[in-house]
């Protein structure tokens, strides 16, 4: 009977310190029940692919850099980035077919914007007499793979960038639309034009891109890169890979203690190039293991990249189902990043506007 009413004891204070721990706001780590229990810029997850299986806060935001400078180039700051950030789990074409396509994410791109990712990327496409982001094959875009028209999701940026008047933007398109001067009539449309930042103050060779502040100042606050070469030429919109190196993207970019660059870019150790991009996402995503994918394996991933890349930290640290890990996740590996590229140390929250650590 006493051993019965041991146990019974025992789950009651287990249950009555579960119930303490709800009733307010959890840190990062700590169990919860949904995620109104954790704190701002967290919320209420299960990582079972590491064999996770009690729901904990975890991560969805990293600490706004320029809470701490404005003052730096733009090269020398860190920036959650979403791969597919278009391509959302449960979407429906506007085609009004079913998606057979993969996801990548599993919020709208507002969404991602309010939780402080700030580089996107973007597969664009003709498609219906007009310019489509579609998760496809070949160079075509089908209704099967046709998310929507490119157009609506600019216009999420317009309004971000409109109302956050301090904040800067990198769009990074995987360019399939052959339309004459398509990418411009888009972003037009759009509204986005006046924001672009132009591609004659971009650096060559190296050089330090100019400070934040004074992209902000003169309102060039949205950056877009293609993945053709010809537009920088016929459209102003600049080939990404003039101006930054990229490790290669699917299971080639998650083999542990490697980091080779992919076909485009040049090695990752070019210092001729200014900006990094690290990607960190297998060649299927998958929203189960992603959780663990961004964990551990991605901060091993960004220090081994770092090396690789002549002892340069990451501008851009572009994952699959950025809000799923198993605590830190991507946000706390962009926060190690601008740690270490403003204050020379791993924790962001200890850097002081003046550059120090502590």
């Amino acid at each position: 009977m006493f051993p019965r009413l041991l146990v019974l004891l025992v789950a009651l204070l287990i249950q009555s310190s579960f119930l303490l721990d709800i009733s307010s706001a959890l840190q990062e780590g700590k169990t919860c029940i949904a995620n109104r229990n954790c704190d701002a810029g967290l919320h209420c997850e299960t990582c079972i692919a590491n064999s996770g299986f009690r729901p904990r806060c975890s991560r969805t935001q990293p600490i706004n850099p320029i809470s701490k400078t404005k003052g730096l180039p733009f090269n020398k700051y860190s920036w959650l980035t979403t791969h597919n950030s278009f391509a959302r789990l449960g979407e429906v074409s506007r085609t009004g077919s079913v998606i057979l396509a993969p996801t990548n994410q599993q919020d709208s791109i507002t969404s991602q914007l309010s939780n402080g990712v700030r580089g996107f990327m973007l597969d664009m496409y003709d498609f219906q007499n007009d310019v489509w982001l579609c998760h496809s094959f070949n160079g075509m875009c089908f209704n099967f793979t046709a998310f929507q028209p490119a157009i609506n999701i600019l216009r999420e940026f317009q309004v971000f960038l409109e109302k956050n008047t301090e904040e800067v933007v990198t769009i990074i398109i995987e360019d399939y639309v052959k339309s004459p001067n398509g990418l411009t009539k888009v972003f037009d449309a759009a509204g986005l034009r006046n924001f672009m930042f132009p591609v004659a103050r971009m650096p060559k060779n190296g050089g330090d891109w100019p400070r934040l502040d004074d992209m902000v100042r003169q309102n060039q606050r949205l950056l877009v890169f293609t993945s053709d070469s010809r537009k920088e030429a016929t459209e102003g919109i600049a080939y990404q890979w003039n101006y930054m190196v990229e490790n290669q993207y699917g299971n080639g970019g998650l083999k542990v203690g490697a980091c080779p660059n992919r076909a485009q870019s040049k090695p990752m150790s070019d210092k001729s190039k200014s900006l990094v991009l690290v990607n960190h996402f297998p060649d299927a995503a998958d929203l189960i293991v992603a959780c663990k994918q961004n964990s551990a394996s991605l901060l091993e991933s960004i220090k081994t990249c770092y090396q690789a890349a002549g002892k340069r930290w990451p501008n851009f640290i572009a994952v699959d189902f950025y809000k799923r890990s198993n605590g830190g996740g991507a946000p706390q590996a962009v926060d190690i990043a601008n740690g270490n590229l403003m204050c020379g140390c791993d924790n962001f929250a200890a850097c002081k506007a003046d550059g120090k650590c502590g």
